[in-house]
């Protein structure tokens, strides 16, 4: 990928270092000011942040249905689909964007957590006539949202999916995933990616980091989990389902009778809200929140976190639904910084 990151270098981007248990980043201006690019134009992303696993061989779709919590057997060969892979406790280890491949399938996760998965995940292949390979050194994802966004990839070259967790496939070989209406992510041969990037800035995109794009993720609703936050949430409790990554009619995969439990025994304790921080509030993913209804106890945790233009912060977290109806949410400890509920582009349910 050294090509790819130096390019990237070359267009003033800062790169931030890619080790164990560290999110890689890039920024190309400071945080305001990617805030306001977010907001207010199309921003193209290099998502250095996500590592793609593929996997590969005849038994790829019944080997993956079998330890995610997704339909991965049915999906066609245009679609895309948020998954999951859980402890046997039923808490979620990677949260997984799953697309078809030729001979396969691909997986994109929080680079951080892609060594350790990647091992875990290979003890179960086991006969399977499946190979499991990091793929982060030949392909690069590359992230565009924005109002202009559909216009914009499709002039850089991509072929554009008709429909919501569709791809598309161009001659060029460039693969175009469909989030939402205005949201995409483009796969690319790294040593391609440089053309690509320019040609989504030539096409009108703003180029701009890791938090510009993680800020529309948050307000999309769709959280992502690192080092700082495996194995503490059941898929529910980041409206995994109601986003689509859970599928409650298929067979049995790791942790899948807790998924079923918390779905249909009693009511979910447990949701991800949709948080504004003030500014200067000291807060990373796995924060502990607090509300006087739990008192010294924690009442959640914070997952996602992104800077506004204002220096104030935007967070996915998990949140007793109790606390958060009661409405008032501490930052750190129960007499931190206050955080304020804000609206979620779906129900909850």
């Amino acid at each position: 990928m050294t090509a790819w990151i130096e390019h990237l270098a070359r267009l003033g981007a800062t790169v931030g270092e890619a080790a164990p248990s560290v999110t890689p980043s890039v920024s190309f201006a400071d945080a305001a000011s990617e805030a306001r690019a977010a907001e207010d134009a199309t921003i193209a992303v290099p998502l250095l942040h996500l590592g793609t696993i593929r996997s590969q061989g005849p038994d790829s779709a019944t080997f993956l249905h079998n330890l995610v919590s997704n339909d991965v057997k049915n999906m066609g060969a245009d679609t895309a689909a948020w998954n999951s892979f859980n402890s046997p406790k039923g808490r979620m280890i990677a949260s997984l964007l799953v697309w078809t491949e030729d001979g396969g399938h691909a997986l994109a996760l929080s680079a951080d957590i892609l060594p350790a998965f990647l091992k875990k995940f290979s003890m179960y292949v086991l006969r399977s006539k499946v190979k499991l390979a990091d793929a982060r050194a030949e392909l690069a994802l590359i992230g565009v949202a924005g109002p202009q966004a559909e216009a914009i990839v499709q002039a850089a070259g991509a072929a554009l999916p008709t429909a919501d967790m569709c791809h598309m496939l161009s001659a060029g070989g460039l693969r175009c995933i469909r989030l939402g209406a205005q949201r995409y992510v483009l796969a690319a041969a790294t040593e391609a990616a440089p053309a690509v990037f320019d040609a989504l800035l030539g096409a009108g995109a703003v180029r701009a980091g890791t938090a510009a794009w993680q800020l529309g993720m948050i307000r999309a609703g769709l959280p992502l989990i690192t080092a700082a936050t495996q194995e503490e949430f059941v898929a529910q409790m980041l409206n995994y389902e109601l986003i689509g990554g859970v599928d409650f009619h298929k067979g049995c995969y790791p942790g899948q009778e807790i998924v079923a439990r918390t779905q249909y025994l009693g009511k979910l304790k447990k949701r991800t809200y949709r948080l504004a921080l003030p500014a200067g509030v000291a807060a990373t993913a796995g924060t502990d929140l607090y509300a006087p209804d739990f008192g010294e106890q924690s009442a959640g945790k914070l997952v996602n976190l992104a800077p506004n233009a204002d220096g104030s912060l935007e967070a996915l977290a998990v949140i007793q639904s109790s606390s958060a109806e009661a409405g008032e949410i501490r930052v750190g400890a129960p007499d931190g910084p206050r955080a304020t509920l804000l609206d979620l582009p779906y129900a909850l349910g």
